[in-house]
């Protein structure tokens, strides 16, 4: 379960921020998790309720978006289904992932003093 290894570089990352911005706690961690990413949203949330005590997020909510994957020709950039062959429709060249592969901390939001 890799979740809490990320869940605690996501909250390190969170304190990262509420130091710059001298926050005295955080309120909501919005983070969006891609389709291909590895990422599994229950094991997640879980970590996040787990590893947040004692730390600015210890009353903050976690909001995972999910994100899904994006296939594109890396030719004509025409966006390929995920659904059938990864090629492209257009030209035929093999798709790209485009998005829906990471884990990204997309908002923070804080209370400043």
């Amino acid at each position: 379960m890799h979740e809490y290894s990320l869940v605690q570089s996501l909250l390190e990352r969170v304190a990262q921020e509420a130091a710059v911005h001298r926050a005295v706690a955080v309120h909501r961690v919005h983070v969006r998790i891609g389709a291909l990413a590895g990422v599994e949203r229950g094991l997640c949330a879980t970590a996040f309720d787990m590893l947040r005590p004692g730390t600015l997020c210890a009353a903050a909510d976690l909001v995972i978006n999910l994100e899904p994957s994006v296939w594109a020709c890396p030719v004509c950039t025409v966006p390929v289904p995920a659904d059938g062959a990864l090629a492209c429709p257009a030209c035929g060249w093999p798709a790209r992932l485009a998005s829906g592969d990471a884990l990204v901390l997309e908002r923070v939001e804080l209370e400043v003093a």
